[in-house]
């Protein structure tokens, strides 16, 4: 008789506890993990995986699934990359608390800031909620993955101040009062925590910027302290820190009056090492005082990817262009080899386009790369398309027009943008080895036309763990904080760990293969809406709660993800 529901053996396990890697079996029951070792007795199913890794579920901490979580129950392309658990209502942004005259107003806001078409969220959202609880409810659905939400500053402000809050208009008390009783409410309806944006690259679909860009410290201090009486519910935020001495003192005086952790985008500046070097030392003061404060971080460059068929590409408003963008792929190629056309698109001038995010740098050749079928996220100066041009006798615009050409048009480019000042990555290696970060910032679900960062997690292990020439990061290591790590800086922690009473969710990983495969485009969101997608080999089987849901990247039918609500103690505690 079966004594368990499922036994993967001999197997190199790599706990997510930052203990060395060892051969050991793992045996699962009820979704729960109840044996790490040399576990005897049977199983209903029994999984060999000699030679490949066994780890914990990622848990991605920074996505935006708000609306593909109402009308999908496949969080791709995140699940194709070995996520159990993944997080939205990141930035501020989201579709609750909403007033059924605010619907436009949250999709433009979501389309402006994450880049996903406003026709499909407008087809995809049913709108069946006004409350947050309401919203959850309705995202509490089968699905591949386990899914978490926080309640948004930006759906809250529109909520509470209509149009005052829409336009940035002074705050009152009272204001600040019903916002931190909606945040409250929020949590504990099952949300993970509030979330807000005070960078100004988030606009709206129309320009404007994000209405909580320009809101004061007593405003989030005050939300903090509501929520604080909660004793629960985290922190998350994005700023420019234009201001350092002053963002900084408003994050920890979020943290003293709430007593409730806190999380914040950092990465490698452009513009010189002692940006973020600073906020480093600025989170150490935090934690020697006792502030729960901890940076986000990207695991490879922040880009956009060009192409005839993506938001952006380098040509997009040079007037020859215009001829013939409407054009189905195929057929808009074929247009410009006529080397009439092709010799005006050249020679006129295109320009950029500051309205859309990445817009101003569409032709910045000179940190332009090509995105092969196989891409490597820390290419060589020599690689970028002006580099490449110059050696061959070419301008950069004309090599480029050459490779989004290819594959019938679907060729893309790459162009790093942040987190690559200085063309490599020890900066980002920095920012991923240091005592109090956590790797983030997939945005999985979301700028669909311009990137497809739901693959930061197989880049994580593939790049950082396996192909990087120099300063490769351990496996262990990097388990740890994709997995444990993550989960507890949003209040969970009954999973990212393989030991006995923790969710079993997991992955059996070739770790020889693992690779991100090149970006792809489809059309399979509401409306016929467009997104870029990537895969991933190497990912033999993917579990959640014990059940199968990919085995080598493919879907197995399983759905057994389910809405986290809330946090979750240590099963072991």
């Amino acid at each position: 008789m079966a004594e368990h529901d499922l036994i993967i053996r001999g197997g190199s396990v790599v706990d997510g506890t930052g203990g060395p890697a060892r051969t050991a079996d793992i045996a699962v029951s009820d979704g729960i993990v109840t044996e790490v070792g040399a576990v005897t007795g049977a199983a209903h199913r029994e999984i060999a995986a000699d030679g490949a890794l066994v780890t914990p579920g990622f848990v991605d901490i920074h996505t935006h699934y708000d609306g593909q979580a109402t009308w999908d129950d496949r969080m791709q392309p995140s699940s194709w990359h070995g996520v159990t658990t993944a997080v939205f209502g990141n930035c501020g942004v989201g579709f609750a608390p909403v007033h059924g005259t605010d619907h436009d107003k949250l999709v433009e806001l979501m389309e402006g800031v994450e880049d996903i078409p406003g026709a499909a969220l407008n087809e995809g959202l049913r709108w069946g909620w006004n409350s947050f609880a309401d919203y959850l409810d309705a995202c509490d659905t089968p699905k591949d993955m386990n899914i978490a939400a926080q309640v948004p500053h930006g759906a809250l402000r529109l909520h509470v101040m209509g149009e005052r809050g829409a336009n940035r208009e002074d705050v009152t008390p009272q204001d600040i009062a019903e916002m931190g009783r909606l945040a409250v409410e929020g949590i504990a309806a099952g949300a993970l925590g509030f979330s807000t944006s005070r960078t100004s690259n988030h606009k709206t679909a129309t320009g404007d910027f994000t209405p909580t860009l320009t809101a004061a410290a007593e405003e989030l201090v005050g939300i903090a302290e509501a929520v604080g009486v909660l004793g629960t519910g985290v922190f998350q935020l994005v700023s420019d820190f234009r201001d350092r001495d002053a963002e900084f003192a408003m994050l920890r005086d979020m943290c003293e009056v709430s007593g409730r952790p806190l999380s914040f985008t950092i990465v490698e500046s452009p513009r010189s090492d002692e940006f973020h070097v600073d906020l480093l030392a600025r989170i150490e003061q935090a934690r020697i005082d006792g502030l729960h404060i901890t940076g986000q971080c990207p695991v490879r460059p922040i880009g956009i990817l060009l192409g005839f068929e993506c938001t952006l590409n380098p040509f997009l408003r040079n007037p020859v262009w215009r001829e013939v963008a409407d054009l189905p792929p195929a057929e808009r190629v074929i247009a410009l080899r006529d080397p009439d056309r092709r010799a005006r698109l050249l020679a006129s001038s295109g320009g950029t386009d500051g309205d859309l995010v990445g817009g101003g740098l569409i032709e910045k050749f000179e940190i332009m790369f090509e995105m092969g079928d196989t891409p490597y996220y820390e290419p060589a100066p020599e690689q970028t398309v002006a580099r490449r041009a110059a050696a061959a006798g070419v301008s950069p615009a004309e090599l480029a027009l050459d490779l989004l050409s290819e594959n019938d048009g679907t060729n893309m480019l790459w162009l790093p943008f942040s987190n690559y000042g200085k063309m490599n990555l020890d900066g980002t290696r920095d920012l991923l080895t240091h005592d109090f970060t956590v790797p983030a910032l997939s945005d999985g679900g979301a700028h669909v036309g311009t990137i497809c960062d739901g693959s930061f997690p197989t880049t994580l292990l593939q790049h950082w763990g396996r192909e990087r020439p120099e300063g490769r990061i351990d496996i262990e290591f990097l388990v740890q904080r994709q997995c444990r790590d993550t989960a507890r800086t949003v209040g969970l922690y009954d999973r990212g760990v393989l030991a006995p009473g923790y969710r079993a969710d997991l992955n059996v990983i070739d770790f020889e293969n693992l690779r991100a495969r090149g970006p792809e485009l489809a059309y399979d969101l509401p409306a016929g809406g467009r997104r870029v997608l990537q895969r991933a080999d190497g990912y033999l089987h993917t579990f959640v709660a014990g059940e199968e849901t990919y085995a080598s990247g493919e879907e197995t039918g399983a759905l057994p993800g389910r809405l986290v609500r809330g946090a979750q103690p240590d099963p072991t505690v």
